[in-house]
């Protein structure tokens, strides 16, 4: 089986008076980068794993954070080890 890095984004919806607090505890799980904000409690986060059901387990725990809303997948890419990519 060829390694894989699976690289996913996602909008994630957070109660405003609690966003800091919510992009803090972002910030201390593995393979997650945080990335544009709207202080209205949007983030855009991307996770990168080798694994596709890691994405599913972050994605899970990312929403049962205190004060996230909703995280919600809008995009995934498969990188094989020879640099092609499947997007689904």
């Amino acid at each position: 089986m060829e390694k894989t890095l699976h690289i996913a984004s996602l909008v994630v919806l957070a109660h405003p008076e609690l966003f800091k607090a919510v992009k803090a505890n972002l910030r201390l799980l593995e393979g997650v980068e945080l990335h544009q904000e709207s202080p209205a409690g949007k983030l855009v986060v991307v996770l990168e794993m080798e694994k596709e059901s890691e994405i599913s387990q972050r994605i899970n725990q990312i929403n049962n954070l205190p004060g996230v809303l909703n995280a919600s997948l809008v995009y995934h890419e498969i990188l094989d080890v020879t640099g092609e990519s499947t997007c689904l």
